[in-house]
This record gives structure tokens, C-alpha cells and sequence, in this order.
């Protein structure tokens, strides 16, 4: 399925459905979206082609920088130009990636089959222009459309107010078309979103005010309502908001959100960021609107010789597999990634853990506290002898499952409130194998990134993408 370009198979239009998706081609590239803004190192960020290919004498390096042509963009979250809701589109193809700029408001469109290895700029859309046409500001996630249109989530306005929140609609050419949730309703805030079709619903995440989480973490600014705790359900296509969903104390901060990929199904996921639960989402009997239930609770550790007498677990990264197994997250503060079975989808099962960074790591400073009174820290090992900075961040799954890849990096002002050693020394990669049969990860030692070692100094690696499509970019319609 698609043509050969280069040393990667290009999918084109996608996959018919996601367990198709499981056979593709293994992945030989990744790309990774890597910062300076916030390090202190006036440099522009850069987009780093990875080489995943075991059999490649330049396995687990970075082999190609595209450094983009300003400074303080802070590169965040990717996606495509075309994915499988395109699939069958014969004008469709997977090509352009697009990186929108968290603080900048810039938009990259970079054309990726030119040269795979060495992708290239296409198009920069401006953030004045978008401001002057939408008044939108802070761009988060980006999905195709299977109109070729392309559809991305803004937090907030210029001014960094959540109620100024919306969605940019794009053309085929990336030209702004305008704002694509209708007027009327309004939600307070908007974050990550997916899309199921069957289900005519697009629902949106909340996390928080950018001109709060900008400055750092503040748990005042949680008391006073900066942060979000809702999900937002829209009517799909048509863009009007239909229903509020109030997630209460066990939704604090609603970050990544993830449909089952089945298209058929009507159920989710939404990690929750400070409540450390994650929340599944489901439509009523009735079918007449949607609920909800804490599906996984991560609890708060007690702790000694930190800034709180708990700490917790901070989820993030939170993806599935494409068969509709496995449920993936990591907690940043506590620094274990963790793999649930969701065959039964309100009944997670704990089936894989592992550390590989985060606050409590032996030989550091704070220390966890049992109820017996007994403290511990985790064993993190190293990797080719490096030690494991920070704690995990973003995630990503190959289509067959069998390798979870991580980074460190959340948001430079939260790395460096956190984890000042990540800004100080970078960030790296790391790859997990993962047991598709009965469950279980463990850490590949011959597979290690370090963005510490750049040319132009210490950067922070964050969201990572195939060429071929991915488990958190792939649609079904």
C-alpha cells in the first residue's frame, strides 16, 4: 500500500482500519520536535530526524536537523496533513507535517517526502495572520480531516485567556479558512481532541489558561480557576458544542484524550493531569449524551524533602495500541511508564511497569514514605552507561505495539521549575519493549537519544512521529 519514497514506505492515504494499521511497515525514522526556547540558549528550535532502524550503523543518533528561522517558538505537539480518515482519497497523501508553535502562535507545514531523512520547510503560517482573522492564539493539537482540511486546537487568545480558546480550520494548501466550532456556545477552554465520526461527536480536553501555565505551575492558579476540569463534547462535523462534562476534583487538569481507534466504539480515555486518574468517557444507554467514570487512580505518594507532603503521579503521554488492548501513560513526577489491559475498557488491568526517571530516583533528595513509615526510592537504571534525567513525558507506540518511545520534556517552564537538570543537560529518548501477549515493559539498552550532545548545546526533546502514521495521529471514519 503507497509508493516507495527513499528508505521508508509511504502509506499515503492510511490504513481501512487500525488492525490493518498493525501490519504496516515497520518504522525505520522518527521525528522529533526539540526546544531551546526556556534553556537560557538563544537558538531557534529544530525539528531531529531519528534513525529507529536496528540494522542501520547510525541506529538510536540523530541524523538530520531542520532548524526552523525564529527564536522562542517552542515547538510542541505534530501532526499530519492526511491520515487514515483520508483513507480512499485519491488526492490524499501523507506528506506534510505539521508543528505548531506552543508560545509563537507560528505554524510549520514541513514536507516530508522530498527526502525523508532530511525533511524540509514548505510553508510558515504566521500567528498575526491568524490573529487577524480568528483572534486565536497558543496552538496545541493538529488532525487532518478527511476532506484534506486540517483542524488544530488553540488555548486561548494573544493575551493568554483560555475564553479567547478555539479551533483553526486550514485548506488542503494550509491556507486559513477560519474558525471551525460554530458561534453560540462557548467553552471555557480547549486542549487536546479527538474525533469519532460514527458517533457525529468531537470531544476536547481543558487543561488551562496559557497565561497561567506559561509562568509555571501554581496551585493557586488551580483555586482561582486558570485550569480546566471539564471535556467539551461537539457536535462532528458540525462544530456546536452540545455538552459540558464537569469531571469535578477527580478532573483536575484534562490533558491527552484518546477515542478507542474501533471507530464503532463510543468510549475513551482522558488522562487527568494533577488528579493523577484517568477518566473514561462513554455515551449513555440512551445514547442521547455522554458520561463519565474514574476508570485508573494513581495514588499520591507521601514524601520527604519535597515542596509538598505529597506528591502526584502527574499523568501524561497517555496513548492506546491500535487493537484496543492497551492503555499507556507515564507519571512525570513519580517517573514510571505504565501499560494497562483494556480488553475489558471499564475494568484496566495493571500488566506493565517500569521507571526510567522522575523525582524519587536513588540518591536524590526526596524520598517516598510507605504507611508503615518505611521510605523508598526507585531503582532507575542507566542506559549505555548515561543516567536517566528528568522524568517521562511523551510517548509513542509503533503499529505493531511492540515499542513504546519515550521522551523527558513536558514544557520548558515546568522542566525547569521540576527538573532543572533536563534544562541544564538535555533531553534524551529512550525505547521500551513492550509484551503484546500477556503484558510487560522493559527498557532496550542498545536504544539511547541524548539531545544533551547537540551541536548548538542541550535541548528538549518532546512528541515524536512516524513517517508511516502512528497510534496518535490516526483517525478511522
Amino acid at each position: 500500500m503507497g509508493e516507495e519514497v527513499g528508505c521508508c514506505k509511504r502509506t499515503g492515504t492510511g490504513y481501512g482500519a487500525p488492525l490493518e494499521a498493525m501490519s504496516g511497515p515497520k518504522e525505520a525514522l522518527i521525528y522529533v520536535p526539540c526546544v531551546y526556547n526556556g534553556t537560557g540558549r538563544e537558538k531557534p528550535d529544530f525539528l531531529a530526524t531519528v534513525d529507529v532502524n536496528p540494522n542501520s550503523p547510525t541506529y538510536s543518533k540523530v541524523i538530520h536537523r531542520l532548524s526552523f528561522p525564529y527564536i522562542g517558538d517552542e515547538l510542541h505537539h505534530t501532526g499530519w496533513n492526511a491520515c487514515s480518515s483520508c483513507h480512499g482519497n485519491p488526492s490524499s497523501d501523507r506528506r506534510f507535517l505539521i508543528l505548531p508553535s506552543l508560545l509563537s502562535g507560528r505554524i510549520y507545514v514541513i514536507d516530508t517526502q522530498k527526502n525523508p531523512k532530511a525533511p524540509s520547510l514548505h510553508k510558515v503560517v504566521e500567528p498575526e495572520h491568524i490573529i487577524e482573522k480568528t483572534g486565536l492564539a497558543y496552538p496545541h493539537t493538529s488532525h487532518c480531516l478527511a476532506n484534506g482540511d486540517i483542524i488544530i486546537s488553540f488555548l486561548g487568545d494573544k493575551d493568554g485567556n483560555a475564553q479567547g480558546n478555539g479551533f483553526l480550520l486550514l485548506d488542503s494548501q494550509f491556507n486559513i479558512k477560519g474558525r471551525w466550532e460554530k458561534p453560540g456556545r462557548k467553552a471555557e477552554f480547549s486542549y487536546d481532541f479527538w474525533y469519532q465520526p460514527r458517533h457525529k461527536t468531537m470531544i476536547c480536553s481543558s487543561f488551562g489558561a496559557p497565561l497561567a501555565f506559561t509562568q509555571g505551575f501554581n496551585l493557586k492558579h488551580v483555586e482561582d480557576g486558570f485550569y480546566g476540569r471539564q471535556l467539551f463534547v461537539y457536535d462532528w462535523p458540525d462544530g456546536r458544542l452540545k455538552q459540558t462534562l464537569d469531571l469535578g476534583d477527580n478532573g483536575l487538569i484534562s490533558g491527552e484524550i484518546r477515542f478507542l481507534h474501533d471507530p464503532t466504539k463510543d468510549t475513551g480515555y482522558v488522562e487527568c493531569v494533577l488528579s493523577s486518574n484517568v477518566v473514561r468517557f462513554f455515551k449513555t444507554q440512551d445514547g442521547s449524551s455522554w458520561s463519565h467514570e474514574v476508570a485508573i487512580s494513581v495514588k499520591p505518594l507521601k514524601v520527604q524533602n519535597w515542596i509538598l507532603p505529597e506528591m502526584p503521579g502527574l499523568i501524561v503521554g497517555l496513548l492506546i495500541s491500535l487493537d484496543d488492548r492497551f492503555l499507556y501513560f507515564v507519571n512525570w513526577f513519580h517517573g514510571d511508564v505504565r501499560q494497562y489491559n483494556i480488553e475489558d475498557p471499564k475494568n484496566p488491568i495493571l500488566v506493565g511497569q517500569v521507571y526510567v526517571g522522575g523525582l524519587l530516583q536513588k540518591g536524590g533528595p526526596i524520598t517516598a514514605v510507605t504507611e508503615d513509615g518505611k521510605t523508598w526510592q526507585a531503582d532507575v537504571p542507566k542506559i549505555q552507561g548515561h543516567c536517566l534525567r528528568g522524568g517521562p513525558c511523551m510517548t509513542q507506540l509503533s503499529l505493531d505495539g511492540k515499542r513504546l518511545y519515550v521522551t523527558n520534556s513536558l514544557f520548558s517552564t515546568w522542566d525547569r521549575q521540576f527538573y532543572p537538570d533536563v534544562i541544564e543537560k538535555g533531553s534524551h529518548m529512550i525505547q521500551i519493549d513492550v509484551d503484546i501477549e500477556s503484558g510487560g515493559l522493559k527498557i532496550n539498552p542498545d536504544f539511547f537519544v541524548d539531545f544533551g550532545a547537540e551541536p548548538d548545546g542541550p535541548c528538549l526533546a518532546h512528541e515524536m512521529r512516524y513517517p508511516g502514521g502512528d497510534c496518535t495521529s490516526d483517525i478511522w471514519i
